[in-house]
């Protein structure tokens, strides 16, 4: 019997059980209650599951008619593989993960039936939803089952390699990994965003400790284009990325999204690393240099505009340029300046006097030119910067 004539109410009311944090309680307890195994792990990530699993039979409730022509099977079941696959690695066994699944599945069915019946649908319609829901039941198993097999016939070896492989194809390009291969690759496609983390691998010890640390925030990581990057959930800390490497970690983003933040991180890092950085940095700390950057052309123009009387090939135009670059970097200030460069504020002062009698143009009176202060200092750190080039130590 269709559902077509009770749709609205039988669509509604599991629509709602799909967002209600007390129906993903009532279905966390219930596997707890039923599968020793699953109880000693601790609420909050048996929770996390739940929740994903309900939130996808939430679009497959919101199509409840679509679902009859198409077939329960092409539905998305990744928040199913992702539990059989982390219950695997966590070494409970198959049968206590399915009395854990059957025992959320079973109280799942009571409480639609409740509020079905609460909500005065006919016995006649109900017949066919709870056969319905049997039948998404029965596919969420097997694709525990799947998701758990996959997982424990992957070796350590083979699934870092299995990571690396997704990881690169998510972020770089290729054959776009399916929601399996992301399972396998122990990633979480549709289960929220997700932080991109890249950093420079030049030293190795630092390197394998940060993979460690990101490990242990449950970060996907492997070498890709010769630098370390990962996928996590949470940002990491300060401590937990270390000091001795430079790392560059994205907003959180969908994996759907993730690739052109990737390419910002890697751009970020190519900068940082040039400039000797190290320690944790958000991708949005290198906004300016990475825009500026984009526009080589645009920043030669405005470097021979405002520095077009320096000679690149005079020593002491360069150190007239990395003065100015320092004094710039240091909030306009001469005394900082000077303990930067290691010299007196006054010998600072003379070479900006002197960058302003060969340019024709003042870095410590911005406000007199035609543009508002802050874009000109933007202007002169683009030109100083595009001017030195790589080369911005003191002479």
């Amino acid at each position: 019997m269709a559902v077509v004539h009770e749709r609205e109410p039988v669509t509604e009311i599991l629509r709602t059980m799909a967002v209600d944090d007390d129906v993903c309680g009532e279905l966390v307890r219930a596997a707890r209650a039923h599968s020793p195994e699953v109880a000693r792990l601790t609420e909050a990530e048996s929770r996390s599951h739940v929740r994903a699993m309900i939130r996808a039979a939430g679009e497959w409730f919101a199509t409840f008619d679509g679902v009859e022509r198409d077939g329960v099977e092409q539905q998305d079941f990744t928040a199913a593989l992702l539990l059989g696959a982390d219950r695997a690695g966590q070494g409970v066994a198959m049968t206590a993960v399915l009395r854990g699944v059957q025992a959320g599945l079973g109280r799942a069915l009571e409480i639609t039936v409740e509020r079905c019946r609460a909500a005065g649908v006919p016995d006649s319609v109900l017949l066919s939803v709870v056969l319905r829901l049997n039948e998404y039941g029965n596919a969420v198993e097997r694709h525990v089952i799947n998701g758990y097999r996959a997982a424990e016939r992957a070796t350590p070896h083979e699934s870092a390699e299995v990571r690396t492989n997704v990881l690169r194809r998510l972020l770089v390009g290729g054959v776009v990994p399916s929601p399996l291969e992301m399972a396998g690759a122990g990633m979480r496609p549709g289960g929220g965003p997700h932080h991109c983390v890249v950093a420079d691998a030049g030293n190795p010890a630092a390197v394998r400790l940060l993979t460690d640390r990101l490990s242990g925030l449950g970060a996907v990581s492997g070498l890709i284009e010769g630098r370390l990057a990962g996928l996590c959930r949470r940002m990491p800390g300060i401590g937990e990325a270390g000091a001795s490497a430079l790392v560059v970690v994205s907003p959180a983003a969908p994996l759907e999204e993730i690739r052109p933040l990737y390419r910002l991180c890697v751009r970020a890092v190519d900068i940082g690393a040039r400039q000797g950085r190290q320690g944790l940095y958000e991708l949005t700390d290198f906004a300016a240099e990475i825009a500026l950057a984009d526009q080589p052309l645009l920043g030669a123009h405005l470097s021979a505009q405002l520095l077009g009387a320096l000679v690149e090939s005079d020593a002491f135009h360069r150190q007239l340029a990395v003065t100015a670059l320092t004094f710039l970097d240091n909030g306009r200030r001469l005394d900082q300046s000077a303990t930067a460069l290691f010299t007196h504020p006054n010998t600072v002062r003379y070479r900006l006097g002197r960058l302003q009698q060969i340019t024709g143009h003042s870095l410590t009176d911005l406000a007199s030119g035609p543009l508002a202060e802050p874009l000109s200092t933007l202007h002169w750190w683009w030109a100083l910067t595009t001017w030195l080039g790589k080369d911005r130590e003191p002479l």
